[in-house]
């Protein structure tokens, strides 16, 4: 059984692109209708996810659970970076959240604004932006390559990708 406390490694990417793909909406929900408590549930859900993994994330269970499976087969990906992405996105979702109530909607909703290009990105390409500068950080030696050893044996997922 998994610690309460634990986040998952590896992760299902494409449960990941689920959460992302709901990040994106509700970001757009936000700055289309200014209905910036929806900024309260978007910041949670990161926390949740980045504390827990998907265990105290309703979007996160369900994505994990119930959607990725039935989008075929698992496609396994590193924890740490996943985590880390999550990390941001709780930065980013609080900060918003508290400027957005306390001094300034526009400083609010440029951070939503790169929060839904990185949510946009992971969603539809694949692409995460956290995850990278996960890597970039591992590379300057700002991670340990003991957070992450997948991460830095650059090898075994050039196996795992041609085989």
């Amino acid at each position: 059984m998994r610690n309460l406390l634990s986040f998952p490694n590896p992760v299902n990417e494409k449960a990941a692109r689920v959460v992302a793909t709901v990040v994106l909406l509700g970001v757009v929900a936000t700055l289309s209708t200014s209905f910036y408590w929806l900024l309260i549930p978007l910041a949670y859900g990161f926390w949740a996810r980045v504390l827990t993994g998907p265990t105290l994330s309703p979007l996160g269970w369900a994505a994990q659970s119930l959607i990725a499976p039935r989008l075929g087969e698992r496609r396994p990906v590193p924890g740490p970076p996943k985590r880390f992405a999550q990390g941001i996105g709780a930065g980013f979702s609080t900060l918003a959240l508290v400027l957005a109530f306390t001094t300034s909607h526009a400083a609010a909703d440029a951070l939503l604004v790169v929060l839904g290009i990185a949510a946009g990105l992971e969603s539809i390409a694949g692409y995460c932006l956290g995850c990278k500068i996960f890597a970039l950080l591992m590379r300057a030696g700002v991670v340990s390559e003991t957070v992450c050893a997948e991460c830095a044996d650059i090898g075994a997922r050039l196996r795992t990708d041609a085989g």
